[in-house]
This record gives C-alpha cells, structure tokens and sequence, in this order.
C-alpha cells in the first residue's frame, strides 16, 4: 500500500472514531469517564440531609402529605413513592391520591411563574377546604432551596419532592413549569393543565368543573 493510501486509511479511521463519539455525546451513552457520565437524576441533593432541612423545615412549616386513601390508586402512580418535602415522610403517591380529588401542581423553586401561581393555589385550597386536596410537587433536587421559596411565598401545602420528575413522567405532562394535574376521586385524570393561574378564581373556573365541586 503506498503512503498517501495509509494516509488515507488513517484519516477515515480517525473520522469514524470522531463520529462515533459524536453521536454517543448526543444520545447519552458516551464512554468516557467524568462527571456527566456517573450523574443520575435523585430526588435531591446530597447536601440535604435530615439535618440540613431542619431549619428550612421548620421555617416553611407546611403541613404532612395525604395519607394513604382506600385503595391502590391509579396504576401509574402505584410505584412511585417519594418524600414529604414537610417532615421527610415517605409517601406511596398512588395511595396518597386515592378517593379524593386531587390538584397536583408541578412546580420548581427557580420558576418565576411557579412563584407568582402557589399563593393562588393556596387560597385556592383555603376556599375549597376539605372538597379538594391541593399538594404540590417541587421538581428539582434542590429541597432547601423548595422549603426556602414556600416560607417566603408564605405557602403552607403539602408538598412532595420529586427531583426525578416521576409524578410528571408517570401522568406523560408535558415538560413545561407550573402544570396542574386534576385527578378524580378515583385517581384517574380528568386534565392537565400546563399553564400558569394568576388567582384562586382562575383555578376554580378551571378545576372544578371537571371533577364535580362546586366553590
């Protein structure tokens, strides 16, 4: 074989080796050992530990998650358990959804419409009282940073953390912040809702009609 043709040779091999790792880098599966290569997505950080939500804990005071309803829940939701953002609890959402209807407002503490939308869910609840269950799902790992933003707000909601985003995964809401999820009695979901609501008001000409309650 002359030069140029090994030239040749080992120009396209290095061209197929760049390539592939091209492709790898776009799809997830690349190779190389780093950082991006051992991240997985958690439910939060590292840092928050029990003991290092204690004052955020205490200073957003909210309330504890739903206990378990009557039955199992919708299907999708059976497997996903995740922790109470108030006390750390672990809770079956599946369950925790079950024979009551349910608000489920998907929201992140770095979202600025998140921010302007969780005091009207708040009054929201405050009026329907015990009619409908409100409970928000903070979508980042960030815990302290959750906790932090709802004692600011002022916000006292049951309030799951879901860094992994499986409330949302599970229920197929689309990838935008805040959505609202209305669930039924019996768990099924009468809407999604992705948008924001600047009053209580909004919410319920919005929720209520579809699952059957009035206020």
């Amino acid at each position: 074989m002359s030069r140029s043709a090994r030239w040749t040779v080992v120009v396209l091999v290095v061209l197929v080796g760049l390539g592939v790792a091209f492709w790898r880098e776009l799809d997830g599966t690349q190779t190389t050992t780093g950082p991006r290569d051992t991240y997985v997505a958690r439910d939060h950080r590292d840092a928050d530990t029990p003991e290092a939500l204690a004052g955020p804990r205490a200073a957003a005071d909210l309330p504890p998650c739903p206990g378990p309803g009557p039955g199992a829940g919708p299907q999708p939701l059976r497997d996903v358990t995740l922790e109470c953002a108030g006390d750390g609890a672990p809770v079956n959402v599946g369950r925790a959804v079950d024979g009551r209807p349910v608000v489920l407002n998907l929201w992140a503490y770095w979202c600025g419409p998140c921010a302007d939308e969780l005091p009207a869910m708040a009054e929201y609840q405050r009026r329907m009282g015990s009619a409908v269950s409100v409970i928000t799902v903070h979508q980042d790992e960030n815990e302290t940073a959750a906790l932090l933003r709802l004692a600011e707000l002022g916000v006292r909601l049951p309030t799951l953390q879901d860094g992994r985003r499986l409330v949302a995964s599970a229920l197929k809401v689309p990838n935008v912040m805040p959505a609202t999820v209305v669930l039924r009695m019996d768990g099924s979901v009468a809407e999604i809702l992705p948008r924001s609501f600047a009053t209580a008001d909004e919410i319920a000409e919005a929720v209520n009609p579809r699952i059957g309650v009035q206020g």
